[in-house]
């Protein structure tokens, strides 16, 4: 007990675990785990869910818990120290999983109690856990011979090994590079926000000048309002040639990962008896075949080209007559967008950031999710991980249903990009319920010191939209009602399913009604005035066909290395991507853009072949909203609590115990339609 990874009594001892500390209590958890499958291994008189799933569901949640603690630290407080723990443990975690999923004694057993009569006795939640593990089993490889099997498995341990150096080297390419400039005058336009922040890294550095890092809080500033055009150019080509043969560091470049787990994952599906790697991922999702994602891909494309051509005819003339660009470049893109977005609607992101300060934009999302769910967030105490992490509860009628963290800002050695992972999964236990706890990490601006007064961070309202975003997934989480580990939650929701309630949030920052709530000047302390937010909505949809392209170039570049590309070919992966690009796209990056050498979502981050997952659920997510916006005929408000108890009865608290979209149809009455999403973007007709 003297380990902190090894207590599972209550919260994770964030302030006690250290590197040293991982590979004794992995080593401890997994020869428990081992311990007791050799003893659900032997003959059983009767199998049951009490005497064989329960004590398998205990002792792999402490290990899977264990490890998600240890993968948590691993992407925000990153160390050499912790990286090496977690790549000298990442092997046994693999062979463990991949031994399991591969256990014929262990898949019998769940095939006997799938065709036993007691079968019917069992909840829905529990039958559809069964289900879904005796699939597992199959995409595990349990029915291959037993060379196979060997193979399998090292494929899984080689493939987990990749990943993990596709992450580290997108991590390390970013933290290594810096641009220092000393000379104020060449970052005319920058916000003085900005500014400020850039100058205060390169002081506590003891450096002069100001300090621009590829952190997106200060990289994207200098793209989008820098006037000094060689500047905006040197930080695009770091960004977009990071983990590349082209970036600074040759060990950092991701191509030989790439054509490595394409390989790989090719062989793996091979093994199962599938075509390709795409089939084999799209077994746990709601499209069925890869032709059905292209052609809705495809589909998607053809309606957003007219609106991405019209949107880049106006950016290009604009640059020219207003701006001096004749030859607009990939690195102006942001800069002439935001020229044109203040000179068409009168406002600038920088203005509208200014009434987003942290606490009241948390204030303003906590008052709608305990308006539409009727549960009470308050502030709570846990050991975490760093100074910045906050921490609380949510309660319905006074009880505690869920925890969360949330880790807001970028730092050194945090992941880039924003996430919501589950750090406990509610269950029934003979103790009563585990209530379930989840992680909410960000990387946005951290608040800065200004006249000698800690300044609250600001969020842009596209920073709003991500959290709202990653609360969404949070609230799927922790207001499930599912007492079964492997349905609870955001457990076991096909992958194209579980951005819905994520999307869903979105809607909501366009609302004037809650954007009244989390509003407040920096200085004056007045909500965003109703002028500027009717500039805002009038601005939604700007850009909207050139951002709906850029989504389905990634989604097809994705399906189609999984579906069709031959990695032992003659074509690359960027030959794939190019073709992609003439293809579909209207803005064709330059030659040097190594894009898919920093897509951690496929090729770290369990995306693979289901990139396009953003754009169905964004169908989904649209849809129902649309039902929010059908019920105010009704006399109901917007942010109705009679239709949040009935997302949150038909789609939140069932997490995975029944097919997404018999949760879809329970909560909308009908199968999904487009419109709502092409409505919503201003792509309809």
């Amino acid at each position: 007990m003297k380990n902190p990874l090894l207590n599972f009594e209550g919260l994770p001892r964030f302030d006690e675990i250290r590197p040293e500390h991982i590979s004794p209590a992995i080593d401890t958890l997994l020869e428990r785990c081992r311990t007791v499958v050799t003893g659900l291994e032997a003959p059983m008189p009767e199998i049951s869910w009490d005497n064989f799933i329960t004590p398998l569901d205990d002792c792999t949640e402490q290990l899977s818990r264990a490890w998600g603690i240890v993968g948590h630290l691993n992407a925000v407080v990153d160390t050499p120290e912790l990286r090496a723990a977690y790549n000298e443990n990442l092997p046994k975690i693999t062979e463990f999983w991949t031994a399991l999923s591969q256990n014929l004694a262990l898949f019998e057993k769940y095939k006997a109690i799938s065709n036993s009569s007691s079968f019917n006795s069992l909840d829905d939640a529990q039958k559809r856990v069964i289900d879904n593990s005796l699939r597992d089993f199959r995409l595990g490889g349990a029915e291959l011979p037993e060379d196979k099997k060997k193979q399998f498995a090292d494929i899984q341990e080689k493939m987990a090994a990749l990943s993990t150096r596709f992450s580290e080297n997108v991590l390390d390419a970013t933290n290594h590079f810096e641009l220092l400039v000393e000379n104020e005058a060449d970052l005319k336009g920058l916000p003085e926000d900005n500014l400020h922040v850039a100058r205060a890294m390169a002081q506590n550095e003891n450096k002069s000048g100001y300090k621009f890092t590829l952190h997106f809080p200060s990289f994207y500033p200098v793209m989008q309002y820098a006037e000094n055009r060689e500047l905006r150019e040197k930080m695009y080509r770091a960004n977009a040639t990071r983990a590349s043969e082209l970036g600074a560091n040759p060990e950092w470049d991701n191509t030989g990962n790439i054509n490595e787990l394409l390989r790989l994952r090719k062989e793996e599906a091979d093994l199962l008896g599938y075509t390709n790697y795409a089939e084999v991922s799209l077994v746990a999702k709601m499209a069925r075949t890869p032709d059905e994602v292209i052609s809705f891909l495809e589909d998607l494309a053809k309606k957003a080209r007219p609106f991405a051509e019209k949107d880049l005819e106006e950016l290009r003339a604009f640059a020219k007559t207003e701006l001096g660009i004749d030859e607009m470049k990939a690195w102006d893109m942001a800069f002439v967008s935001e020229k044109l977005r203040q000179k068409r609607y009168a406002f600038s992101e920088q203005e509208v950031k200014q009434y987003f300060p942290e606490p009241n934009v948390l204030e303003g999302l906590f008052k709608l999710v305990q308006t539409l769910y009727s549960v009470t967030i308050l502030p709570d105490t846990a050991p975490v991980w760093h100074k910045d992490v906050k921490f609380f509860r949510i309660e319905k009628d006074g009880k505690l249903i869920g925890q969360f963290y949330m880790d807001l800002y970028a730092r050194t050695g945090k992941r880039g990009g924003a996430w919501m992972d589950d750090a406990r999964s509610r269950r029934i236990t003979q103790n009563g319920i585990q209530t379930p706890v989840a992680y909410l990490t960000c990387n946005f601006s951290s608040p800065i010191e200004k006249n000698g007064k800690l300044q609250p961070a600001l969020f842009t309202h596209d920073e709003v939209m991500t959290l709202f975003h990653e609360f969404g997934h949070g609230l799927h989480h922790l207001l499930t009602k599912v007492g079964e580990l492997g349905v609870s939650g955001i457990s076991g929701v096909e992958w194209d399913a579980v951005e819905l309630p994520s999307q869903f949030m979105e809607n909501f920052c366009w609302e004037w009604d809650v954007i009244q709530n989390m509003s407040s000047h920096i200085e004056t302390k007045q909500p965003l005035p109703k002028a500027l937010f009717d500039k805002m909505i009038a601005a939604k949809n700007y850009q909207s066909g050139l951002q709906m392209l850029r989504q389905v170039e990634f989604s097809l570049a994705d399906m189609h290395l999984h579906y069709d590309y031959d990695p032992n070919g003659r074509k690359t992966v960027q030959d794939v991507l190019d073709a992609i690009r003439h293809k579909y796209a209207v803005v064709i990056p330059p030659e040097f853009n190594r894009f898919l050498q920093s897509f951690s979502h496929i090729f770290a981050g369990g995306y693979a072949a289901g990139y396009y997952s953003y754009k169905w659920a964004e169908v989904l997510s649209a849809d129902v909203y649309s039902a929010f916006e059908e019920s105010l005929a009704d006399g109901n408000d917007l942010i109705s609590p009679a239709m949040g108890a009935k997302l949150l009865e038909e789609i939140l608290s069932v997490g995975g115990s029944r097919p997404a979209i018999e949760s879809f149809v329970a909560f909308r009455g009908r199968q999904p339609s487009i419109d709502a999403l092409l409505r919503h973007n201003g792509l309809a007709a």
